[in-house]
């Protein structure tokens, strides 16, 4: 067995999440859980299916996005595994829909920070073992920090 990193390739702000599933018909049901939670939001997903063809299967209502998740997920070569890019939304407006949908097992990571995927690969294939999302923190928040914090979330309308 070989453990390796994989990082995420994307735009510094663009959200994701990445998560496992187990059936043909995931692609199709987590499109249709995002457009449900977030009719506005656009986004690409794709899907590594672990038996047959193997293939990566994809779907989203943008192209580049739909692009973004198949180049990953190629990256990633980890099967049931699937990526969503999403944009016009955050991970917390999707994230529960996602989490409902009755074949995804697991969320490893909803993010727009830098992220590696650790990986096992065997003679089989790989699977995902973690992930590091962003950075390790530098120390407690202050204040100053707290302040911020507050501001920050009432900008992008999460807090009154």
């Amino acid at each position: 067995m070989n453990l390796l990193t994989v990082p995420i390739d994307k735009p510094a702000d663009l959200n994701f999440l990445l998560g496992h599933a187990h059936f043909i018909k995931t692609v199709e049901d987590l499109y249709e859980a995002v457009v449900q939670a977030n009719p506005v939001m656009k986004f690409g997903i794709a899907f590594c299916e672990a038996s047959g063809p193997c293939l990566v299967r994809s779907a989203g209502n943008d192209d580049t996005l739909v692009a973004l998740a198949q180049k990953n997920a190629m990256a990633l070569r980890a099967g049931h595994s699937f990526l969503i890019f999403i944009d016009k939304g955050f991970p917390v407006n999707i994230l529960n829909a996602v989490k409902s949908v009755t074949e995804v097992c697991q969320v490893y990571c909803a993010t727009a920070n830098p992220t590696e995927v650790v990986l096992a690969e065997t003679a089989q294939g790989r699977s995902i073992l973690g992930v590091v999302d962003g950075f390790a923190p530098k120390g407690i928040e202050t204040a100053d920090d707290v302040k911020t914090r507050k501001e920050f979330l009432r900008n992008i309308g999460y807090k009154l």
